[in-house]
């Protein structure tokens, strides 16, 4: 759906990014992870066809970014959508759907689909942050897009808003819609893509599952072990762990000791309630790739 390879872009003399590729396939859902002046913007400007890479190659499902071809297929959900406050939510999308020639009457449907359906009649200017990103969510889903490109979409949503949008991307993602998010909100990334992308100083310093971004750092894993009444000393002392909170035993490992640690807590047996394992958050994963050090 999208191809990107070794993307290039400077500013002024100012390199923006340096060689960047991956790719996002049909039904894919990417996280495009990154802090401030990483490349997020200018990548999805580059991709949207806004700006012009200075080399590389890219493709939407085929065609140049920015061309009728690639717009026909593509939305966009900027961070802070805007909108006519005079104008109602079903006015408002009404008017985006003649732009693109379709049926107005379609309005109510896609308001609803986002949550607006009670709100389709009042004015813009009375709505929430999170509302008007709503209005934005329901522009974007106009046409049915095979690739949806979205900066901080859940910006001033609350956490029901935010389940409710991510329920609505994983139907679109079900129907074979491509979506590259650019988020700072790690944990529900975390729990809600296929794939994390990560730049850090205009470089593509990771491309893979979490599951594979975790193997790859080997970072620490937690366990927590709930010791039975009257023997958490007698399991810290046993696991070489710390004890906290009066029943529980913490102890860090290395990816590869988890089984034999694991192993060690069974034997246990008795003296034990339950165990949990934590591995590393998207949070740290994040950290250890993007200050990696630059060749």
């Amino acid at each position: 759906m999208l191809r990107l390879a070794d993307v290039t872009k400077s500013f002024q003399g100012t390199p923006a990014l340096h060689g960047v590729g991956f790719t996002v396939a049909p039904g894919e859902r990417v996280a495009l992870l990154g802090h401030n002046g990483a490349g997020k913007s200018t990548l999805m400007k580059i991709i949207l066809g806004l700006i012009a890479a200075d080399a590389g190659r890219i493709s939407v499902m085929g065609a140049a970014p920015g061309s009728m071809g690639a717009r026909a297929v593509t939305a966009y959900l900027p961070e802070n959508a805007a909108f006519h406050p005079a104008l109602t939510g079903l006015e408002q999308i009404r008017y985006y759907l003649r732009l693109r020639g379709e049926d107005p009457k379609g309005a109510r449907t896609l308001l609803e689909k986002v949550g607006l359906g009670e709100a389709a009649r009042r004015r813009i200017g009375t709505y929430s942050k999170g509302m008007r990103q709503r209005v934005g969510l329901a522009q974007a889903l106009i046409g049915a897009p095979r690739l949806l490109v979205l900066d901080e979409p859940t910006s001033g949503l609350d956490p029901v808003s935010r389940r409710d949008f991510y329920a609505v991307l994983d139907d679109l993602a079900g129907r074979g819609a491509a979506i590259l998010l650019s988020s700072h909100a790690l944990t529900e990334v975390e729990a809600r893509t296929d794939r994390i992308v990560i730049l850090s100083g205009g470089r593509l310093m990771a491309d893979d599952t979490l599951a594979g971004l975790r193997r790859r750092a080997a970072l620490p894993i937690r366990l927590q072990v709930q010791a039975r009444p009257d023997t958490a000393d007698r399991v810290a002392a046993r696991l070489t762990g710390t004890r906290h909170n009066g029943v529980r035993v913490d102890l860090v490992c290395g990816p590869a000791d988890k089984l034999a640690r694991l192993g060690e807590i069974s034997a246990l047996g008795a003296l034990i309630d339950d165990v949990e394992v934590i591995p590393p958050s998207l949070e740290d994963i994040y950290s250890h790739f993007s200050q990696r050090d630059l060749p």
